[in-house]
């Protein structure tokens, strides 16, 4: 039997739970207002409730779409979804059509959605998507690095300490790495990814990804990390690395740094050098005496410790 849909059919038919209503995650543009999609437009005039994640954006881009929200319009961001995601919920089972859009791309992705798509499903109430603008996908596509597999890391990790762990765990990702960063923290990370996935590491700097000063730059990270320290970056940004060749083999140095590191927090020396030569693949004893032979170069004076 032929189950083809026809275009321009209906969608499937509502799930047990549901009493006609669905929750619809709409992509918006990310710059461009033309990559607004018929399906948007239409449901932004049609939908019993809006969620927005700012209802001012909202109203500029419906009246730069030449629409009016004939439904009700509601707040949905990061500081109310846990509270509000029940009632909008409530509104899908009562069985209207709740649209959420955010601010640019898909709603869920880095941006508020999970928690009342999760809420929906819980209920069994039907939870559809109206497929749209992605900055994720445009700057994968344009960053001229490999497309097949990929990963999405989100927003990068503020803090230093915890940036650089977040990295770290990436060295041996052999998938292409997306993430996106704020502009005046972009150096910052990519100095960062340097540090962790070695200077030579191919990447691309996508900024204001469809918008009239659209940019991509592409190069060594560490290349990229000296092209951020000597300008102000600014709009939105994407950055897009590409995937290890293999394993990341550690200099001693690098090794002999990291051993110090866990002695400075108060671990014994054997047991540092055995903590970082076995993450590494490393000779234990190798390691131990690399230490001490920085430490004798270096005239710090101390005294190996006692076994």
């Amino acid at each position: 039997m032929d189950t083809t849909e026809e275009p321009g059919t209906t969608d499937a038919a509502p799930a047990a739970g549901d009493a006609g209503g669905r929750l619809v995650l709409a992509g918006t543009p990310i710059g461009n207002v033309g990559d607004a999609s018929p399906r948007l437009r239409e449901l932004l005039a049609t939908a019993d409730v809006v969620a927005a994640e700012d209802t001012r954006r909202l109203h500029r881009l419906c009246s730069a779409l030449g629409v009016a929200p004939a439904g009700r319009v509601v707040s949905y961001h990061e500081h109310n979804e846990r509270s509000r995601a029940g009632d909008l919920a409530d509104a899908v089972a009562a069985g209207s059509t709740v649209l959420l859009v955010t601010d640019a791309g898909m709603p869920s992705v880095s941006d508020p959605g999970y928690r009342v798509v999760v809420a929906c499903v819980e209920r069994d109430l039907r939870v559809t998507a109206v497929p749209g603008p992605s900055a994720v996908l445009a700057a994968l596509a344009v960053s001229g690095l490999p497309s097949d597999r990929f990963t999405f890391e989100g927003f990068a990790p503020r803090k230093p300490g915890e940036r650089a762990r977040a990295f770290a765990a990436l060295a041996d990702e052999r998938r292409t790495v997306v993430l996106f960063e704020s502009p005046h923290r972009t150096a910052a990370t990519l100095a960062a990814l340097a540090e962790a996935l070695g200077g030579d590491r191919p990447a691309a700097v996508c900024r204001e990804l469809t918008k009239t000063y659209e940019e991509v730059v592409r190069g060594p990270l560490a290349d990229l990390a000296a092209w951020a320290a000597g300008r102000e970056v600014r709009g939105e940004v994407c950055l897009v690395v590409a995937g290890s060749a293999g394993p990341r083999v550690r200099g001693v140095a690098e090794l002999v740094a990291d051993a110090e590191e866990l002695t400075a927090r108060g671990a014994r020396l054997k047991d540092a050098c055995a903590e970082v030569a076995d993450a590494a693949g490393a000779s234990r004893r190798d390691l131990y005496e690399a230490v001490l032979a920085a430490r004798r170069a270096a005239g710090s004076g101390a005294a190996p410790p006692s076994a």
